[in-house]
């Protein structure tokens, strides 16, 4: 796909535009979110003629209104370039009060009695996944334990087939990375298909899973539609099978460039939970947009209706008015002081904030005894990649046996 540059609109100050490509920052290998944070050297508020021309907020006051502002930045459209697909997309692609009953459905999976019984699988995963990768001192930390700890959790609690993750995971990749909306469109299509007979499954025999809690719901009082559960398990799956994965590659990444930290990990457990939250905070994952439902005056901007405004939400624990020194991670921050927008805000949180958490800190429990000095692989390549979700595509490591 070839990002035709967009004229700037009238409303657009020149003042305000940058040529800023979010998907072409992939070769920042080094350190992707400090190639977002550039843009906090000019304006709060810039637009770019990238990606159909959107406009970007770049720092966290402003975040703290859009996200819950949903009158006039709208969910509807949430990802970049503005497309279709995201309206269908439940429940994220709807605003309350419509946006509730359907995110209601799927809350008691993330409760804290079924958190802790997926932690217990995640560390089953994760031991018998380090049992077979320390003795070879080295493994592509991705494909060999990232893509596999969170992902096998996410697949038992929608009770799909193990053996599926290998067609999945392309689909996934596509779905969070492609600028290409109709090759995005296809995986969707794709993912449907897939879905279709697991949830006329569910729908007729509902079992412990998620899907077939999400399948005998009802929206309003009513039954919930056949479509509603394919839509709603569509977004599932492509959320379920990237996010953690790729914030495990940041966090792995970070962690074998800084060996003095990772020592102070090692030799400092009780210091993981602050290392969780400060890793998050400092290596942002999701880049989301809002879409205006009217024409609006806001700081002095006026935004027009139908126009994106994109929140890289790196940049909002990157932002030195909220996170004092924010480009250097402390593992000895106080967690109160940690801010950030990770998992966003409002109506709209990530629901699987909290088994994120508990499996960053399953990594930590069970990787870093067993494999306490691992570094980059010199012989071979990181490769990252930027769009919708930040990404670690590949991170060879390798330790001494």
């Amino acid at each position: 796909m070839i990002d035709t540059l967009v004229e700037r609109p009238e409303n657009v100050p020149p003042e305000l535009v940058v040529d800023f490509d979010f998907f072409a920052l992939g070769d920042k290998d080094e350190d992707i979110q400090l190639a977002f944070a550039a843009l906090h050297d000019g304006p709060d508020i810039v637009w770019t003629p990238r990606n159909g021309g959107h406009w970007i907020a770049t720092r966290a006051a402003d975040f703290d209104v859009i996200q819950i502002d949903h009158e006039h930045f709208s969910h509807h459209n949430f990802n970049l370039p503005k497309n279709g697909i995201d309206a269908t997309s439940l429940p994220l692609g709807l605003d309350p009060p419509e946006h509730t009953p359907f995110r209601r459905l799927m809350m008691p999976a993330f409760m804290p009695k079924a958190v802790k019984a997926l932690e217990g699988v995640a560390r089953e995963t994760a031991r018998a996944l380090v049992a077979k990768i320390a003795p070879q001192g080295r493994c592509e930390f991705i494909e060999e334990f990232a893509k596999i700890l969170p992902i096998n959790v996410f697949l038992g609690m929608v009770d799909l087939p193990l053996a599926d993750r290998d067609m999945l995971l392309p689909w996934a990749e596509i779905a969070v990375r492609s600028p290409d909306i109709a090759q995005r469109a296809d995986v969707h299509h794709k993912m449907q298909g897939y879905l279709g007979r697991y949830v006329d499954a569910r729908m007729a025999e509902p079992g412990d899973d998620i899907i077939s809690m999400i399948a005998k719901g009802e929206i309003d009082g009513r039954p919930i539609t056949r479509e509603e559960v394919l839509r709603m398990s569509t977004l599932l799956l492509f959320g379920g099978l990237d996010t953690v994965a790729s914030q495990l590659g940041f966090i792995a990444h970070y962690l074998a460039r800084h060996p003095k930290q990772r020592a102070e990990l090692v030799g400092n457990p009780s210091l993981n939970q602050v290392a969780c939250e400060e890793l998050i905070r400092r290596f942002g994952l999701p880049n989301t947009a809002r879409v205006l439902t009217t024409d609006y005056d806001y700081k002095g901007i006026r935004f027009r209706k139908g126009d994106m405004i994109q929140m890289p939400k790196c940049l909002y624990g990157l932002d030195d008015r909220v996170n004092t020194d924010p480009r250097t991670v402390d593992f000895h921050r106080k967690p109160s002081t940690i801010k950030h927008a990770a998992f966003g805000a409002g109506p709209h949180t990530c629901p699987g904030a909290v088994l994120a958490r508990r499996e960053i800190m399953v990594f930590f429990d069970e990787w870093l005894p067993a494999i306490p000095d691992f570094e980059l692989d010199p012989d071979d390549e990181v490769v990252m990649a930027s769009g919708p979700v930040n990404g670690v595509l590949r991170l060879p490591l390798r330790w001494k046996v």
